[in-house]
């Protein structure tokens, strides 16, 4: 039964084969009112996890991340939205803090019609405060009645009509199993990343292939005090850097083989 002194909300997790991890995320939403699973196919274990927490699961063929999860918000009927990934995890001071907030809401002194959740990493036995992760706010808190979902594929994002602010707690991020995780999501997050890129209009040139992969090595190794990690700092900087250039260069021979200079076969 939902708690008369506070609004209701809806937690809702879009997902596909996640059964390594989806646990751990499931448990940490056991407080929101209603669990939302949207699932585009999974042939592993997540479903029979997904059941054990919610019986509201739905199948819905992968559409892309900004209508999968436009498509999880409809099937949403609290008061307020939680949106979170199968590898994040409310940690126990931001579901404090929601709670709180929900009272608040209750009592009709919450102004604010969205929050924004700092995400950290858990990467390499580590927390990643450091290296270019963080501070990382995604807006995962909504009203329901003033939000939809919207970006551009692969960065999808909340979109709340009114005032944000910032919660305190944080909302942990197990991104990546070890490098060769990381490197494979690279890879197709780059895929994404330049598929957008040519919805856009852009053009691969050496600078921009050259330049913004030394900006990224920049921001993760230098400015976000990413040496401060030793050997894993200097590596995740690094891979972050191929990431950008791996997205531009995809891009290049997306416009070579398009060109009418591109010989036919």
């Amino acid at each position: 039964m939902p708690d008369a002194s506070r609004s209701t909300i809806s937690a809702f997790i879009v997902c596909c084969n996640e059964e390594r991890q989806i646990r751990r995320c499931l448990e940490s939403v056991r407080f929101c009112d209603e669990i939302i699973i949207v699932d585009s196919g999974s042939t592993d274990r997540t479903l029979q996890i997904c059941a054990e927490y919610t019986p509201k699961i739905t199948h819905q063929d992968w559409q892309g991340y900004v209508l999968q999860k436009r498509f999880a918000l409809g099937q949403c009927s609290s008061d307020w939205v939680l949106n979170i990934d199968a590898d994040e995890e409310v940690s126990e001071e931001l579901q404090a803090e929601i709670l709180q907030i929900l009272k608040d809401d209750k009592a009709g002194s919450v102004r604010a019609n969205g929050f924004l959740l700092n995400r950290v990493v858990f990467f390499l036995d580590r927390w990643w405060r450091k290296g270019g992760w963080y501070p990382e706010y995604r807006l995962r808190l909504c009203r329901r009645s003033v939000t939809k979902w919207g970006g551009e594929d692969p960065h999808e994002k909340a979109e709340v009509s009114g005032e944000t602010k910032r919660c305190k707690g944080e909302l942990h991020h197990y991104s990546f199993t070890d490098l060769s995780d990381y490197v494979r999501r690279m890879n197709t997050l780059s895929s994404n990343a330049t598929a957008s890129l040519i919805r856009r209009g852009a053009r691969a040139s050496a600078a921009a292939v050259i330049l913004r992969s030394l900006a990224r090595f920049f921001k993760f190794y230098v400015s976000k005090r990413g040496f401060r990690e030793g050997k894993a700092g200097l590596i995740v900087a690094a891979i972050e850097a191929y990431s950008v250039l791996l997205k531009y260069a995809k891009l290049w021979e997306a416009q070579s083989k398009s060109s009418p200079e591109h010989p036919a076969p």
